[in-house]
């Protein structure tokens, strides 16, 4: 992936493939939850690895941005290393940060950061499959035929049968979300926790699919609804009696671990940084 050395375009891409991604954007702004078809760009990382809101980032970063990446909740992952050093190494002016609320941009795979978003800051999530409807529908055209004639009876169907087999929706992550009263939409692999954050954010939302060359959008003060029914409701997942072993954090998104000695199971946040954040908190307040 190094790229150092090498002559290449400020945020790697030439202006032109900027605009053609910023123009997707716009479009998908303007029409909440409609996925927009774009050129997706080939990248230095494999399909499927985060090119699509790579290439949302690297669209619209600019000097004086300040860039937070994670994946699966933390800052030091394997793949969020690999994206800021990519970003990094092609774009000048920039700061690159852990902390959520010094970040104007912020790309992600599968969780929203557990602290509130503002105005000013914009969400960029990675997404493998945008097609809330293709374990419905295989054919593309079919799915743009639902969509366009808003017929989300199969959705619902998948649902219901979830419930008949179980006795619940069993979505663990991907829970289908009708945006604005018009379009059904993947909330990407964020887990359920996070669906509700959705609505009616402050911040705006872009989804980018690289490999299925899609983009789309919530944006800001935008009507988010998860799917479900009046006698069995969309529910998140609870962790109310749960405490982070680290920073005793509760009523957060939590990770459930083993300790290998003890086989004891304890919970930690999984947003690393926001971990981090209250334990240093809490040292600034015993040191006085």
């Amino acid at each position: 992936m190094s790229l150092a050395g090498k002559k290449h375009h400020y945020a790697f891409f030439d202006e032109s493939s900027k605009k053609v991604i910023r123009r997707a954007a716009l479009k998908a702004i303007a029409i909440p939850g409609y996925q927009v078809p774009f050129p997706s760009r080939e990248m230095p990382i494999a399909r499927g690895w985060g090119t699509g809101g790579l290439q949302l980032t690297l669209s619209l970063i600019g000097k004086g941005d300040t860039l937070k990446v994670i994946d699966q909740g933390a800052d030091d992952s394997v793949n969020a290393v690999n994206i800021k050093k990519l970003i990094t190494q092609t774009t000048t002016d920039i700061e690159v940060t852990t902390h959520t609320k010094k970040a104007t941009l912020i790309q992600s795979r599968h969780r929203i950061p557990e602290i509130e978003l503002e105005e000013e800051q914009i969400m960029i999530l990675q997404v493998p499959i945008p097609e809330p409807l293709r374990s419905i529908e295989p054919s593309e055209g079919k799915t743009k035929i639902l969509h366009s004639e808003q017929e989300y009876s199969g959705a619902f169907l998948s649902l219901f049968e979830e419930i008949v087999k179980t006795g619940d929706m069993t979505t663990g992550a991907d829970h289908p979300v009708m945006v604005q009263n018009r379009y059904v939409m993947a909330p990407s692999p964020i887990p359920r926790y996070d669906n509700n954050r959705l609505h009616e954010s402050k911040n705006l939302f872009l989804f980018g699919a690289g490999r299925e060359k899609k983009i789309y959008a919530v944006p800001p003060y935008t009507k988010v609804e998860s799917l479900g029914f009046e006698d069995v409701p969309f529910k998140a997942e609870e962790f109310k009696d749960k405490t982070c072993r680290l920073c005793g954090a509760q009523n957060v998104f939590m990770d459930e671990l083993v300790d290998t000695e003890t086989n004891q199971t304890y919970y930690q946040c999984n947003d690393t940084s926001y971990c981090q954040e209250r334990q240093d908190s809490s040292k600034e307040v015993l040191l006085g």
